[in-house]
């Protein structure tokens, strides 16, 4: 655990430093900046790797039955994501909000859990399922991030234009209707992703006869949040509403979804804590 702790540690050092690169780039034109905080989440990302070969080490298999290795993953996938978007024109202020929604989840694992906390092992269920609603769930909350973060800069770059104050950094911004479509996109990618996950948990609960559950609090909040994703892809079927009211949902359905994981404490369904 020494190893895993030194790769934590180092990357989190690393993480919060190219942080701070990529802020000074979105304050301030800072080509060099920029290049330099890429190439320190690029060695983040290397770090990640590393530190799940070791827990795959441990485990013996796939780690992803506790919540650290849960919140591991998803700062993995932000990494990736942040990286990819590094290269794509107007990519800066997104590549900021998402450094800072990863860097924040991997202090709280770092800081809150450790590795041995709350396994879900404890299921009797086909851990093929379990696994794969686990591994489906952490690809949606990536995808329902990114969207958030989009409507986020949409409702901000909206708001900037309605009050006529323009300067460079909005200039740098992405056009409205550009971050309206990959925070659609990304609704759409995650959504289905979370149902199929809900699908195969459900399956998981019946087979072990624990139908309790489904009146557990967190089932309850899980259906609010996707119930408002709903919502927004039937309304933006309909097109009855604009970009900011959209916009407004996405981040509406997002809240919920921190909501349910923050619930993992009072809650049977997993037991996290």
């Amino acid at each position: 655990m020494r190893l895993l702790d030194g790769i934590y540690d180092a990357a989190l050092l690393l993480y919060a430093l190219s942080l701070l690169f990529v802020f000074s780039d979105c304050l301030k034109r800072n080509p060099g900046g920029k290049r330099l905080g890429t190439g320190l989440l690029a060695v983040v990302g290397l770090l990640q790797i590393s530190g799940l070969a070791i827990r795959f080490a441990q485990e013996g298999g796939l780690p992803i039955f506790t919540p650290y290795d849960f919140l591991f993953w998803f700062a993995f996938i932000i990494v990736l994501t942040s990286l990819a978007l590094s290269f794509t024109r107007g990519g800066e202020f997104t590549l900021l909000l998402l450094s800072v929604a990863g860097f924040s989840v991997f202090l709280l694992n770092r800081v809150w859990l450790t590795a041995e906390d709350h396994t879900l092992q404890s299921w009797n269920a086909v851990h093929g399922w379990l696994a794969l609603h686990v591994i489906l769930a952490n690809l949606s909350f990536g995808a329902l991030t990114l969207a958030t973060v989009f409507a986020i800069m949409y409702l901000f770059l909206h708001r900037r234009l309605k009050i006529k104050k323009w300067d460079d950094r909005m200039r740098r911004l992405p056009s409205l209707e550009t971050m309206d479509k990959y925070s659609r996109t990304a609704v759409y990618t995650g959504v289905p992703l979370l149902i199929v996950s809900l699908v195969l948990a459900g399956i998981s609960i019946i087979s072990e006869g624990r139908t309790p559950l489904f009146q557990d609090t967190k089932v309850i909040t899980t259906l609010v949040a996707l119930g408002i994703y709903i919502t927004y892809m039937v309304l933006r079927r309909l097109g009855r509403y604009g970009g900011s009211a959209m916009a407004r949902w996405a981040i509406s359905g997002y809240a919920f979804l921190i909501l349910n994981f923050l619930l993992n404490s009072f809650s049977d369904f997993h037991g996290w804590g």
